[in-house]
Parts: structure tokens; C-alpha cells; sequence
């Protein structure tokens, strides 16, 4: 068997990608999308009817003048997640603002409307994962929002205080990243690689999954940001992998066993403590994580930036 087809029979396979021609490829369960994989598909031909159809959708709903960019902006997100949703037979994951990210109510609110689309499009929102930052305020967000029935994707997450945060306020889905923690160690200490079962990204989500399994946690993790194929066959068994087209296409093509890594019922014969939690807990816990501090900060400035980029690139057409 191909390691793709090895790792989904043990693991829930998920296309990060905003391009459905790419998802129909290699028949996930779910997709994810992003500010920086949206405004990548939006810069091309194929998606331009999307682009098109939310901006004369823009005009005729917004509330007001000033708030035509932003209807438009939120329409071509979920034009795209509907696209997407006619492929996949599980989720699609829709990105807040991430300028939101430090704003609980402008978070509630965007995602409220975010919802609201999807179900005037004859969608049902528990198909819908809300990606929030795993900020204090996207945590607090996701509380508020899952008591609703909307669902969340935490995303930007790199430590165990972050994990620990969404499965207090009983959050969907983790989004703990592997590619970007490698990127900062890779950098930090000097190093062109790791073995595989040492690579930092792998290390922390082998962490927050034991932490989870051990403690019984409902919440589902899903290993994201990859930039090998090593690194998604050593999380083989992890509740979920989002995976890029190009990898996609690599394990697709890849011949070799692909053994299960991660496995609940072993997570919870392993000695390890519960962790006591509240906002100072969380802020002291991720404030000492260098790593954490660092990639969170630049993620939300890359993805803040991606979205000004997709404005940018709309209000040209307006």
C-alpha cells in the first residue's frame, strides 16, 4: 500500500489548501483554509468566478458604503469553503479575521456572521470549523462560540498551554503546527535538520496528544504545517493531519510501512500530571515558551498581512 492510503486507515487526512481543483486529487475527509491559502488561490484564473460573484454579492448586502471591502472579503471565504464543501464529505475550516485575534466580541461576531453565510448557502454549521488564533481572547472566543453550536478550529498553536487553554473551554479541534516550530528551532540552535522522532514540531504535538489521551479530552488535534513527509508519517494515529497538495502527492507516490506512532490506549499508561489552568497560568506558561511567544506573534502578523494583500487586490477591481 501507498503511505497515503496507510496513514487513512489510521488517521483522518485533511487538504490545507484553498484550491479544490488540488483537493479532488487525493479524496480527504475535511479541508482547511487560510488567509494566505485563499489570497494564493485567489490570484488565480480558475477561482475568479469566486472573486467576482462575492464582490457583486458585496455590493448589494453591505450595510453601509464602508463596509462593502469587508462583506466582500467575508463572501470570498466562503464562497470558497462552499466550493470546496461540493468536494470533501466532512468540514471545511473558514479563518477569522486575524486582526480579531486579541478582540474576543469582534471574534464572536465575525464567526457569527461567518456561520450565517454558510447556512443562507444551505449549509449546516456543524460542516463549519471556525478558525480562531490560540490567543487568551480566541480561547475565550471559542468558549462563547461552542456553547452556540459553532464549532472551532484553534489555530497558531505551539505549546501544550495553548492546547491546554482550548480543551478547558471544550474547543472542536486543535490545530498544534509541526513546520514552523521546526523552522524556529532549525534557526535557534544552528541545526540543517532533525531525525525524524526529534523533530521539535513532532515532539510538541506527541506531547499535547499524550497530554489529551491521558486526561480523556474530547477535543480533536490535528497535526498542521508540515514541511516533510516525515514529519506526518511519525504523528501516523494522531485524531487528524492537514496536509498540503505537494505532500499529499508525495505520500500519494511514496511505497514503505508507515507503523502507528501515536495510540490512545498507551497514552493513558503514561505517568503524567494534570496541568491546574487559568489566564495567569496560561500567560506565565507561554510567556517561557521562546518558540510559542515567537511563532504566534509572526503568525498573526503573516496572516494579517495576507488578508490586507487580498483586499488590497479587490479594492483594485472595485
Amino acid at each position: 500500500m501507498k503511505k497515503l492510503e496507510q496513514l487513512k486507515a489510521m488517521t483522518t487526512i485533511v487538504a490545507d489548501t484553498g484550491e479544490f481543483e488540488e483537493i479532488k486529487k487525493y479524496l480527504p475527509t475535511d479541508a482547511t483554509t487560510n488567509p494566505s491559502l485563499i489570497f494564493a488561490a485567489s490570484s488565480k484564473p480558475e477561482y475568479q468566478f469566486l472573486i467576482e460573484e462575492a464582490i457583486q454579492w458585496g455590493k448589494k448586502h453591505a450595510k453601509s458604503p464602508k463596509d462593502v471591502l469587508e462583506s466582500i472579503i467575508d463572501k470570498v471565504f466562503v464562497n470558497f469553503g462552499l466550493e470546496i464543501l461540493k468536494i470533501v464529505p466532512g468540514r471545511v475550516s473558514t479563518e477569522v479575521d486575524a486582526r480579531l485575534s486579541f478582540d474576543i466580541e469582534g471574534s464572536v461576531t465575525k464567526a457569527r456572521h461567518l456561520i450565517a453565510l454558510y447556512e443562507a448557502a444551505g449549509i449546516d454549521r456543524k460542516r463549519i470549523l471556525i478558525k480562531l488564533a490560540s490567543t487568551w481572547e480566541g480561547i475565550k472566543a471559542a468558549e462563547v462560540l461552542e456553547k452556540e453550536g459553532i464549532h472551532c478550529n484553534m489555530t497558531l498553536m505551539f505549546s501544550l498551554a495553548q492546547a491546554i487553554g482550548c480543551a478547558e473551554v471544550g474547543a472542536t479541534l486543535i490545530s498544534p503546527f509541526v513546520g514552523r516550530i521546526l523552522d524556529w528551532y532549525k534557526k535557534s540552535e544552528g541545526k540543517e535538520s532533525y531525525p525524524p522522532a526529534e523533530d521539535p514540531g513532532v515532539v510538541s504535538v506527541t506531547q499535547i496528544y499524550n497530554y489529551y489521551k491521558k486526561m480523556g479530552i474530547k477535543t480533536q488535534i490535528m497535526g498542521a504545517s508540515f514541511r516533510n513527509a516525515d514529519e506526518i508519517t511519525e504523528l501516523a494515529g494522531c485524531d487528524l493531519l492537514t496536509i498540503a497538495p505537494k505532500l499529499l502527492e508525495e505520500l500519494q507516490n511514496a511505497e514503505g510501512s508507515v507503523p502507528k506512532k501515536l495510540d490512545s490506549t498507551e497514552a493513558k499508561k503514561l505517568d503524567i500530571a494534570k496541568i491546574p489552568f487559568n489566564e495567569k497560568i496560561f500567560r506565565w506558561m507561554l510567556n517561557e515558551n521562546a518558540m510559542a511567544t515567537d511563532k504566534l506573534a509572526e503568525g498573526i502578523r503573516n496572516f494579517a498581512k495576507d488578508l490586507v494583500k487580498l483586499e488590497k487586490m479587490i479594492q483594485q477591481r472595485l
